[in-house]
C-alpha cells in the first residue's frame, strides 16, 4: 500500500491499457527478399541441386539505341537460382546470333555496332544445371546518320600535341609537324558524310582529309603511310595520297571559311571529297574494306571544325 501510494503520488496517472507498436520493418524486408527455387526432381536419398533456370523477361522501357549503341535491359525469372546471363546479338541484318556479354548484370550496353541497322537481341539465364530458354526477342535500330567527334584518346593522348575545344568538335596545333586526329566512331558499313568547316587558315601548309585504320600513323601528313586515305590541299590545288604515292591534281584550293566535304560510301567501298560543296574530282578512292575512322591531319596555322549527323549528298559515281 505504502509502495503503491509513492508510485501514484511522484508520476503522473496512465491508461490501464498500455499502446504498443510493433517494430516490423525488418520482418517485411526478409519476407520480401525470400526466394523460392526451384529444384530439380531426384530419387529418395539423392542429394537435391537447383533446377536450370527459367527465362529472364526483357524490359522494353529501359532498352534503347543511341549512334551506334545499343543497350538492353532484362528482369531476373522468378523461383531459379542463377549464376549469369547470355546476351546475344545478331549481325544487324537478319543474320546468325552472337554473344555480346556473359556476367551476373541484368543491363548491358554494346559499343561499335553498325549504323543504321536492326538489331534482334535475346538473353538467357545459366547456373551449374545448365541453360534456360531464351527470352523473346527485342530490335532496336541504330541511328541513320552517324553523331561524333574527334577522340583526343584515339588521336594520341596528352602528348600528341593537338588542341581541341568546343566539345571536341575543334582541333588545331601548334607545331610545324603534321599530327593526325581521328574521329570517335569507326565505319565498316553503310553511306557516311561528315565536313569540316576551315576555322583559321594562315600558313603555307596544306592540311589533308579523310578516312584512316586505327593503328595510322599519328606524326605524319595523312595519306603517307598504308593505313590512311586522303586529299590535301593548299590555296590553289588539291592531290589525292594513300601510301605517300600523290596523283590526280585538281584545281581549286581552301581559305579560311571554306567547307570540306568527306563521302566515305561502304555499299561502293569509295571515298570522295567536296570543297565548298562541289565534287573535288571524281572518286578518289576505291576497293576500300574493312574498319576506317575519319581523319585529318594539320599543322600550324590550321584551325578545324568538323561537323557531323548529315545526309550525304547525291554523287555521280565515275
Amino acid at each position: 500500500m505504502t509502495w503503491h501510494q509513492e508510485v501514484t503520488n511522484a508520476a503522473p496517472r496512465v491508461s490501464p491499457i498500455v499502446d504498443l507498436t510493433l517494430d516490423d520493418a525488418a520482418l517485411v524486408r526478409a519476407i520480401d527478399n525470400l526466394n523460392f527455387i526451384q529444384m530439380k526432381a531426384v530419387k529418395d536419398g539423392d542429394e537435391r541441386c537447383p533446377a536450370a533456370p527459367l527465362t529472364p523477361t526483357i524490359i522494353p522501357s529501359d532498352c534503347s539505341a543511341e549512334n551506334n549503341s545499343v543497350t538492353v535491359a532484362w528482369q531476373p525469372p522468378n523461383h531459379s537460382f542463377i549464376e549469369g546471363y547470355v546476351l546475344e546479338l545478331d549481325d544487324g541484318n537478319g543474320g546468325e546470333f552472337r554473344e555480346v556479354y556473359c556476367g551476373k548484370e541484368t543491363i548491358c550496353t554494346v559499343d561499335g555496332l553498325h549504323f543504321n541497322s536492326m538489331y534482334n537481341a535475346r538473353v538467357k539465364a545459366f547456373n551449374s544445371a545448365g541453360e534456360g530458354e531464351y527470352s523473346e526477342l527485342i530490335g532496336l535500330q541504330t541511328a541513320e546518320v552517324a553523331w561524333f567527334t574527334f577522340d583526343p584518346v584515339l588521336s594520341g593522348g596528352a602528348g600528341s600535341g593537338l588542341n581541341f575545344s568546343k566539345n571536341n568538335a575543334t582541333v588545331s596545333v601548334e607545331g610545324w609537324e603534321h599530327r593526325v586526329a581521328l574521329g570517335s566512331v569507326g565505319f565498316s558499313r553503310g553511306i557516311h558524310y561528315w565536313e569540316f568547316t576551315i576555322d583559321n587558315y594562315t600558313a603555307d601548309t596544306d592540311p589533308a582529309f579523310g578516312v584512316a585504320r586505327i593503328d595510322v600513323a599519328r606524326n605524319k601528313m595523312l595519306g603517307k603511310d598504308e593505313k590512311s586515305f586522303a586529299m590535301y590541299i593548299d590555296r590553289q590545288r588539291s592531290w589525292f595520297q594513300h601510301n605517300s604515292v600523290h596523283e590526280r591534281r585538281v584545281e581549286g584550293g581552301i581559305t579560311t571559311g571554306s567547307t570540306i566535304g568527306v563521302l566515305l560510301d561502304l555499299e561502293r567501298h569509295t571515298l570522295s571529297f567536296l570543297v565548298n560543296e562541289m565534287p573535288q574530282g571524281s572518286v578518289a578512292f576505291r576497293d576500300l574494306y574493312g574498319v576506317f575512322y575519319p581523319a585529318v591531319s594539320i599543322n600550324r596555322g590550321v584551325t578545324l571544325t568538323m561537323h557531323t549527323a548529315l545526309d550525304a549528298p547525291k554523287m555521280d559515281y565515275f
